[in-house]
């Protein structure tokens, strides 16, 4: 990146823009704009900072919109980390580029509108490349039988899907036969103050038996007394 000779009068308003949310929350992408920038004006701060989260396809950009006018309103210079940043639709960014607003490209500090109208053209291009290329690659999966659809959803699907299956399990193990007989037994011996190795003997000595047919445990013994809330009064093994 070429640095230029900054006017100390000079104030800009930067403008940063992330395509997705999650670059939003973790700053992925943000903080290295904000490194560009910096690094570009040196000693000179921006008098405010606007982001964005938003594809670079869409012209609706309200905190662009806000920008634009702080820089009226401030007669200020917009300054964009890289010209991608701010657009990759070729109309989109001349009509920005003929405004009364004075843009600052980082990453082409020294480009005349020739030239960024032709930069800004690539950037469309490969922007439409990466859609189709993406579509491609997406209908190969689907065909192979791949679940299709936002990570995040999926998660959250798999998430309730656990909790609901753990549901499911905690209600069979408390109508466990079983299990029932277990915990009365267990009542007993916990008011007796037993260690959970003592109980377990106790439960095998007197022929009880798991919900799946298995001699106890002191582990086994313990997710029964967490489970229905036994009162224990001594914990050790």
């Amino acid at each position: 990146m070429a640095l230029i000779e900054q006017n100390a009068n000079e104030k800009y308003v930067a403008y940063l823009r992330v395509s997705t949310h999650k670059q939003g929350y973790s700053g992925l992408g943000l903080e290295a704009q904000q490194e560009i920038i910096h690094n570009f004006l040196r000693d000179t701060q921006p008098i405010a900072e606007f982001i964005e989260i938003e594809s670079g396809r869409k012209k609706d950009r309200p905190q662009l919109k806000a920008a634009l006018a702080l820089c009226r309103k401030s007669n200020a210079k917009l300054i964009v980390a890289k010209l991608d940043r701010l657009a990759r639709n070729v109309c989109f960014l001349s009509q920005l580029l003929e405004s009364d607003v004075e843009i600052t490209f980082c990453d082409f500090p020294s480009a005349n509108k020739m030239m960024l109208h032709i930069m800004a053209a690539i950037a469309q291009y490969e922007a439409e490349l990466t859609a189709a290329r993406t579509k491609q690659a997406l209908a190969a999966k689907k065909a192979r039988g791949c679940t299709l659809g936002n990570p995040e959803h999926l998660m959250v699907k798999h998430a309730e899907a656990i909790s609901h299956s753990n549901e499911t399990n905690r209600a069979k193990a408390s109508n466990n036969p079983n299990n029932k007989r277990a915990v009365a037994m267990l009542k007993v011996l916990v008011e007796r103050g037993m260690t959970l190795q003592q109980m377990a003997d106790t439960l095998n000595d007197e022929g009880f038996t798991t919900s799946t047919g298995c001699r106890f445990r002191p582990s086994t013994v313990y997710t029964l007394i967490k489970r229905y809330q036994l009162n224990r009064k001594e914990t050790t093994t």
